[in-house]
Order: C-alpha cells, then structure tokens, then sequence
C-alpha cells in the first residue's frame, strides 16, 4: 500500500482540551483520525495560524503519543480574515502549489471537518478541482459514548462512479439539449452533437458565442433558447436584447447600440440608454454582425472585454456587463481578409462558434419539425390540425427529395405548414391540399432567386443547382435571343455580331448549337416552349 497522507486545519475549538487526562475521553477531531483501527496515517500536514501555535504542538505530541508511525508537519498559513473567501482560497491555492504532491506515490486525505467554513469550502474547492489530488475526508464523534476515536468517511468526488447521481446528471443534460431544441426530437446526428456541445458551452461559459448558417436556419430561436436555459439555471437576470444588424446603418448605429447624449446631434431630444445598457446582467444578441461597420466593431470590441464604452456625446463612459451572442450568414473569415471585419473581434468571437446547417441538409429532421409546426399553430389559432395518412406521406416525399431547395429553410417550413393548415378548416391536410402546397412552393423556390427567367422549366433542377449567377443571366438572354428569332441562324447573327470580322468562320449557328448543348438544350426544345 502507498503511504497515506491527511492535511487538514487544527480545530482551535474542538481539538483544544485540558492539558491533563480528561482529553483522553473527548472525541479531538485531528487526534482521532490517527486512532482509527482501520486507518493507517504515515503523514499529518497540519494547517494552523500563528495565535494557535502552541496548540498545534500540543496536538502534534498527542498524535506522536497515540500513533508513533505517523509524522505530523505542522504548517503555518495566517489569514488577516479568516472569513475573507478571496484571501483563504488564494492562500490555500498558494500552499498547494508550493507542496511536492505526488499521487503516484502517495495517497491523500483532506480532511474537511476543522477550520472555518470559508476554509472547509476552500479545501473542498481545490479538492473537486485537482489541485489536491485526493479525496475529502469526514469524521465525527461516535454517538451515545466518550470515545475518543470517532468515525470517518472518506467521500470521493469522481461522480461518474456513483451511477443515481451520473444518471440524474445526464438525465439533467438531457432535459436542457432537448430545451435547446425546443422539445423537438430532432435525428440529425451531426445537429444533435453540436447542440450537445452547445448545452455544455451555455451553462459553463460567459464567453461570447457565434452562431452561424444561412438565413432561417434557427439561430435567432436558438439563441433565444439559450438565454432561456441560462435564466432557468439562475445564471443570468437581465434582459434578452435582440437586433439584427442589417438595420443599423449610419450615424444612428452608434446610437442604438451605444446610446446617446440629449442635444448629441440634430434630432436627439432625450438621453437613449442603448441596446448594450439594456442588456446589462443579461444577454445581447447581434444577428447579422458582420453588417456592422468597422467603428461599431471596435466598439464592440472593447465593450465584451472591458465591459465599458462611450455613449455619442457623453463626456464618462457607461458600463454594462452582458453576455454576447452573434449571428451571421456571411463567411467571416473571408470578411476579415477582404478588410470588412476586425480580425480582433472575430478572434474573439472565434472560441465557440457553432454552424447551423439548413433545412435540405437535415431531411431526418423534417418530420419532427413538421409535428412541431403544427403544434405551434395549435397554440396559436386554437385549433388542432394534422394530416392523414397518405397527405403527411406525400408532403415527406417532397419535402425529403434532393430537389426541394428550402431556400427560406425552417421559415420556408413553418410557412408552408400554416398556409396548409389554414386551407384545411376541417382539421385534416389532405393530399388535395398538399398537392397545392407542393405547386406553391416550387413556384416560390423558383420565383424567389435574383433573377426571374422561367429557367425552372427548360433546365433540370440538378443543372440549375450547379449554375452561377452570372452563367444563368447569360443562359436567360441566350434564350431570350433565340425566342425572338425565326432560326438558329437569324439567333446566332444576333448574339454573334460584334466579333464576326474578326473570325475566320461566321458558322454562328453552329457556335450557338454548341453553346445550348452544354446546358442539355436544342433548338427544337425551344421553339416547342415559344
């Protein structure tokens, strides 16, 4: 067996006594421990201040009376306030730092039953930490008889070995995923990791947390959740305050976020607090931070780190201390090298960051999403509307097909939920409904780009997916052309013109043919759709 180690205070109340034999039949919580039968002590490190000196000598003789293998070293740590949290912690900290600990060759025993509270709390701190590398050790006197031994308990703190408390540990953490996902039995095995993580960072963390992915994609509802889950946790007390970026623009950015001095500038009649005072004790949400400008950034900056900034035309800085989270679409990496974000404050904000995926890449996702739509309009109308069994079947198929671009993602869905419930007055989405639906959303999905240019029925939807914006304006007009145009000569001419003295070959319909066929289009398909 390895050598066994105790550390812990002198009592200067309950290991004090008479100096004569009437200590022998009063339980000394420090002299007890080396009496246990079952309990062999080869090291004593006792803790005590300088007024207790001789007490800790006194006690020291009585141990080396009772257990003359036991070496007591007495150590003197003072406290200017024993109840001082701050001061006891840093000393005891500063003492096991400065001790030659070493597990591998001895075991520890830190005994928490001596000494003030504050102190007992410390010790039980550095203990749960690993910076004393051993277990807590608990006695008390032996009820009913003037025994002087007592008893013990050695309490060990790795949790995960006791399985009532690791499973209402995890069942803990399962109740606070699924609140992140807003009770919604999500299958994605790669979302549901990153929420996991997500759980973790939320309850452990102040720092900030960046939630990226396209727009719809939840981060505004899961941000909110967040906040919820600290609140629940008593970790936050102050607001949730939300603001989308993209609506700050100008002058008045500086003063939303920031607040302002009545008569600042032309139009501010009264003080503004700002969106970073009011989310003091609390949280702020900044969705879309890569749209703020490179001052506000700066601010920004300063305002998580010093927790400190400048109102518009205040002579004295505000102070708030909140928690922040952002949002965005934009890579930001590439915003920071092409010069329109901070590198600073992506560094900062780069130490959780959390990418949500869309809709199309979570199909195993739609239908729980789909019951959790369709409950939330339940809470909203009143009325309880569901599928039947052959409509929900049809709307999965197409809504889990590569072809269903989701364009809007989870607002594209909680949209197209509402309309079908909305049309089914009866209580019941039927395939004639879903049918609609389904026609309605590839109009959406096919109306809802940059560029208008009835593309969608000409080329496959595989194709149209791989096409850039600047090919699909140039495919439009070539069309467009060759609508107008009585043949595949007359379309050429036209498209070609320009360069015709400078080539060789005027075969321009033979370049035009050429041209349409790398996008699986003839002449004949064309002239079908005039």
């Amino acid at each position: 067996m390895k050598p066994l180690v105790v550390i812990g205070f002198l009592g200067s109340t309950l290991d004090g006594s008479k100096p004569d034999a009437s200590r022998w039949s009063k339980w000394r919580p420090s002299v007890g421990i080396v009496m246990q039968e079952d309990l062999r002590v080869d090291r004593f490190v006792l803790l005590h201040g300088t007024p207790h000196r001789r007490l800790a000598e006194f006690v020291a003789e009585d141990i080396r009376s009772v257990s003359p293998e036991t070496r007591v070293e007495p150590y003197l740590i003072d406290f200017a306030d024993a109840w001082d949290f701050e001061e006891v912690y840093g000393k005891l900290l500063d003492f096991v730092r400065g001790s030659p600990f070493d597990p591998e060759a001895e075991d520890y025993l830190v005994h928490i039953t001596t000494g003030t509270h504050v102190a007992q709390i410390c010790l039980f701190l550095l203990t749960e930490a690993h910076y004393l590398p051993g277990r807590l050790l608990q006695t008390q006197p032996r009820r009913g008889t003037a025994e002087p031994a007592g008893t013990w308990n050695a309490i060990d703190l790795d949790l995960s070995r006791y399985d009532s408390i690791a499973t209402r540990f995890s069942a803990a953490s399962a109740e606070s995923t699924s609140f992140l996902k807003s009770g919604i039995e999500t299958r994605n095995r790669a979302f549901n990791a990153m929420i996991d993580e997500i759980e973790q960072v939320a309850t452990r963390s102040r720092a900030p947390v960046l939630l990226m992915g396209p727009t719809g994609a939840g981060k505004s509802q899961l941000a909110r959740r967040i906040y919820d889950l600290k609140r629940l946790k008593h970790q936050v007390k102050g607001a949730f305050v939300e603001v989308n970026c993209a609506t700050l623009k100008g002058d008045s950015a500086m003063s939303a976020l920031f607040g302002h001095k009545k008569g600042s500038f032309t139009g501010a009649t009264a003080d503004r607090a700002g969106l970073l005072r009011t989310a003091d004790k609390g949280m702020l949400f900044l969705d879309e931070i890569g749209e703020l400008g490179l001052d506000e950034q700066a601010m920004i900056l300063r305002a998580i780190e010093d927790k400190r900034f400048l109102p518009v035309g205040a002579d004295s800085e505000a102070a708030s201390d909140f928690q922040l989270l952002a949002g965005t679409n934009r890579e930001l990496g590439r915003a920071v090298a092409d010069g329109r974000f901070r590198d600073d404050l992506y560094a900062r904000l780069n130490l959780w960051t959390f990418a949500l995926p869309g809709l199309a890449d979570r199909h195993e996702d739609i239908g729980p999403n789909l019951d959790y739509e369709l409950d939330r309009f339940a809470e909203r109308e009143g009325t309880r509307v569901t599928f039947n069994k052959e409509a929900r079947d049809r709307y999965l198929t197409f809504a889990t097909h590569p072809d269903a671009r989701w364009t809007g993602n989870f607002r594209d869905l909680a949209s197209s939920v509402t309309r079908m419930a909305t049309f089914s007055p009866s209580g019941r989405i039927d395939a004639s409904c879903v049918e609609s639906e389904i026609a309605r959303l590839r109009r959406l999905w096919s109306t809802g780009t940059a560029v208008d240019d009835g593309l969608g029925s000409l080329v496959p939807a595989e194709r149209m997916a791989e096409l850039d914006l600047f090919d699909r304006v140039q495919l439009a007009h070539v069309i467009d052309i060759c609508r107008r145009s009585r043949s595949l000569s007359e379309a050429g001419r036209m498209l070609f013109a320009a360069s015709l003295a400078k080539r060789s070959s005027s075969n321009d319909a033979d370049r035009l043919r050429k041209y349409l066929q790398r996008f699986d289009l003839t002449w004949p398909a064309l002239n079908d759709n005039h």
